[in-house]
């Protein structure tokens, strides 16, 4: 059996609790692992996805404004928004009594560097675009419709006087 280590991770309100973690010599790892599962599971969610795009595109909303948006009750989004902060994925400041919601890219970015990164980003979008092309719907193939045209028309040859 594996030694594990414990990792200690804030919850709301005291509710604290451990991650156990396989032991490195790198006291970094066990803790990288643990955040990227955290935004991974996050991330998984659909209606998570819908508020950090919602944040995208308007950030600092209320949990009223994001609410308008879903179709689930407050306690809902309030568990989405805390699991997501959690996860480090969004911010929140207090103004007053609102309390405003921010996204933080930067996880998101973490992701992108670890595992999307790697993999060259014009071989991607060459990739994307075939793609893209592949599934657009034509009227006709090509080989169709250049077979129907027929040869190209033979250019004729003319005199031009001296």
């Amino acid at each position: 059996m594996g030694m594990t280590n414990a990792l200690r991770c804030g919850g709301q309100k005291n509710e604290d609790f451990f991650l156990i973690l396989p032991l490195t010599c790198n006291h970094l790892v066990a803790y990288i692992v643990a955040v990227m599962d955290e935004v991974f599971k996050a991330l998984a969610d659909p209606s998570r996805r819908k508020l950090l795009d919602l944040l995208h595109e308007s950030s600092g909303q209320t949990l009223a404004g994001l609410c308008t948006h879903l179709d689930m009750t407050r306690q809902a989004v309030t568990k989405h928004l805390n699991l997501l902060e959690h996860a480090n994925l969004i911010a929140t400041v207090w103004h007053g009594r609102e309390k405003l919601h921010y996204l933080n890219p930067v996880p998101i970015h973490e992701i992108y560097e670890r595992w999307i990164s790697k993999y060259e980003r014009h071989r991607l979008q060459a990739l994307s675009d075939l793609k893209k092309h592949l599934e657009t719907p034509t009227a006709e193939p090509h080989e169709k419709s250049a077979a129907r045209q027929g040869p190209p028309p033979a250019e004729e040859a003319t005199e031009h006087p001296h």
